[in-house]
């Protein structure tokens, strides 16, 4: 488990974290989001104790990292999977890794074979792709098979084959009851790994919350409702937004209806009399969601960083 308590860091006047409190548990996998600029890698880095808080602190299982004796059998991370000497080979560096934290020899051959890289491990980390050297770095992640793993962006110049691979790995090891604390701006991959969702921008806590509540709370979720009768659908409209329910609609034959759930919308038809020929819910992507959570929080914006939630919706139209 990592708890974080009025976790702070600033840099001079820039303050790059702001006050975060939060636990990340073990037995799911918790995504780590947030625009560029929003304190990611530094929180990241704070836990590792490789930047020393301003205020606050950063745990791990209930101690500081740098109070970890053998810190491998508790905490596996991958922040930049080009930290490896560039000479050494792939088996070399996971054995100094290793040694220096007390575990045994036949491990390196273990992870090496985790991650795919049996074959190529006589060679050097220097001649390795991107995707090869996450895949090292990953290896040196869970080389101490420790209860708290962490990965920034760890799908970066992986192909379709071994983005799949990498979250199938962060879930079963969240299966397995570790604590899976992941960054990474694919938001697609994100949604189909994540159970809990951390955002933060401007160093500050946005959300944490399942990441289904997350995409339910978009306003680009929307009930969709359909009916040969626009007189009846004119009826259901007017009630929806007697109770303030915002209703769009979409040509006479269909309604888009935000902020109710299926059930009330279909009791109220049903209570109208009137026929549907569908009533269904249009989820939102987790990109809607996020972008709606995090726009008045962007460093860098570009053009359409100003986009509305109506913009969103009508996206997803």
């Amino acid at each position: 488990m990592i708890t974080l308590t009025g976790l702070t860091k600033r840099f001079g006047a820039a303050t790059a974290v702001d006050n975060l409190t939060l636990d990340i548990v073990p037995g799911r996998v918790t995504g780590f989001l947030g625009p560029n600029g929003a304190g990611k890698s530094t929180t990241m880095r704070m836990i590792l104790g490789l930047d020393r808080p301003s205020a606050g602190t950063a745990l791990v299982d209930g101690r500081a990292y740098a109070s970890l004796r053998h810190p491998l059998h508790r905490v596996g991370a991958l922040l930049d999977a080009k930290a490896v000497h560039p000479g050494r080979s792939a088996r070399a560096h996971l054995l100094a890794m290793a040694r220096s934290n007390g575990i045994p020899a036949r491990r390196v051959d273990e992870v090496l074979a985790t991650v795919g890289l049996t074959g190529v491990a006589g060679k050097r980390a220097g001649t390795f792709s991107l995707g090869m050297g996450q895949r090292l770095g990953i290896a040196g992640a869970l080389l101490g098979d420790p209860g708290v793993l962490m990965f920034d962006e760890p799908v970066n110049g992986l192909d379709p084959d071994g983005v799949r691979w990498i979250r199938q790995l962060m879930r079963s090891l969240a299966a397995e009851g570790r604590t899976v604390f992941v960054s990474s701006h694919l938001m697609s991959e994100m949604q189909l790994t994540a159970d809990q969702l951390v955002v933060i921008g401007r160093g500050r806590l946005i959300v944490d919350a399942p990441i289904a509540e997350v995409i339910a709370g978009s306003a680009a979720t929307a009930v969709r409702v359909r009916s040969p009768h626009p007189a009846g659908l004119v009826a259901l409209h007017d009630r929806l937004t007697a109770r303030a329910i915002t209703v769009e609609p979409v040509g006479t034959e269909e309604l888009l209806v935000t902020g109710a759930e299926v059930a009330l919308v279909g009791d109220l038809a049903h209570e109208l009399g009137v026929r549907l020929h569908e009533l269904s819910t249009r989820e939102a992507s987790l990109e809607q969601a996020y972008l709606e959570l995090t726009t008045s929080s962007l460093e860098y914006a570009g053009p359409a960083a100003g986009r509305t939630r109506e913009h969103h919706r009508q996206e997803s139209a």
